[in-house]
């Protein structure tokens, strides 16, 4: 992104140091919960709440922000005592568990990681802490029974912006730009494409992803996602709809170049999106994880959080459209009608491209 910060921590040596020096102070209740049964012990007065973020951390003005949006409201809320690391692009499996060890050990109790690449590590490290729990998001193949997944149901709220996407081209030509490709973000790319299709059957769809793991560059690479939607938009695209993480930020940046528009996702990235771009966005598919993070600290410190899978779908209210900037004012009803017949199970969609 324009703004994107990366962390500096590079080693797992880093992390613990750093671990050791900063243990700092710094919705809706809807959801369908199904897993093992709930703690059975009160959580402390003042829980300490370990976050390991995914690549970019704070700063991303995505995914990560999103998360952290929730740990502030809860931290404010319960008083709680936190402490943030973030993954270094290219680290290995083994420094994720060190991390997540690291912060276990030292008193953190719950433990979130954010995004399905700390699968491996949540669940291999939850097994040595049985008392701990763990919570991660946008992952169902970590399981235990001190384990949280927090998922959602991206293929639906991506469905509601393809199909602004299609009402609001000029052109017939739409484009999809994804950060890696792997079964989470064809979950995004599934239902833009679906949406689109629902509004004009023959529109044409432009996809592309900026790398393919195990490189897993193409979430904070901006320089490359400008070049895939410039590709795009001088293919005839009007409207690019990124879910690309910090690369998105040079989506936006080539939708500005373009005199285009742009999609953005997970935050209403209108809000969050460097001023001189915001104003190509002019909708983003919203993923409340920053609902998600809340309801499980809130759980926690109730003495109530349950093991396995916690889905935020449309009906549950964990994804969505914006409207900031009146852009889609004009659509919103037709968008509203979509919404509902997938609520009500009158539309079903695909997960998968």
């Amino acid at each position: 992104m324009l703004r994107n910060r990366v962390s500096k921590l590079a080693a797992a040596t880093a992390a613990g140091a750093m671990l050791m020096a900063a243990a700092a102070c710094g919705g809706s209740d809807a959801k369908t919960e199904t897993g093992a049964s709930a703690s059975s012990e009160p959580a402390a007065a003042k829980a300490k709440v370990g976050l390991a973020y995914d690549i970019g951390g704070r700063g991303d003005q995505s995914f990560n922000d999103a998360a952290a949006a929730g740990l502030d409201k809860a931290k404010a809320e319960f008083g709680l005592e936190t402490n943030e690391l973030e993954t270094t692009p290219g680290e290995t499996d083994a420094q994720k568990e060190e991390r997540l060890r690291l912060l276990a050990s030292t008193g953190f109790n719950p433990i979130i990681a954010v995004g399905f690449a700390y699968s491996g590590s949540v669940k291999k490290v939850a097994a040595e802490f049985p008392d701990v729990k763990f919570a991660i998001i946008d992952d169902a193949d970590a399981t235990g029974p001190n384990v949280s997944n927090l998922v959602f149901a991206e293929e639906q709220g991506s469905f509601l912006v393809g199909a602004a996407a299609a009402l609001k081209s000029k052109k017939g030509n739409v484009g999809f730009v994804g950060g890696v490709e792997v079964p989470l973000i064809q979950k995004f790319e599934a239902g833009f494409v679906a949406g689109a299709k629902a509004v004009k059957s023959d529109i044409k769809i432009q996809t592309k992803y900026l790398s393919q793991p195990p490189d897993f560059t193409g979430f904070n690479d901006p320089a490359k996602g400008k070049t895939a939607a410039q590709g795009m938009y001088d293919a005839g695209a009007d409207v690019v709809y990124q879910a690309a993480g910090g690369s998105g930020g040079g989506v936006f940046e080539a939708a500005k170049d373009a005199g285009a528009m742009a999609i953005g996702v997970d935050s209403d990235q209108a809000k969050t999106a460097d001023k001189a771009v915001a104003d190509v966005i002019i909708t983003s598919m919203l993923k409340k994880i920053d609902v998600a993070v809340y309801d499980y600290l809130k759980n926690f410190v109730g003495g109530s959080v349950k093991a396995g899978e916690s889905r935020y779908d449309l009906k549950a209210g964990g994804v969505d459209f914006s409207t900031t900037g009146g852009k889609v004012d004009d659509i919103k009803s037709q968008l509203d009608e979509y919404k509902n017949k997938i609520i009500n199970g009158e539309i079903t969609v695909s997960a998968t491209p």
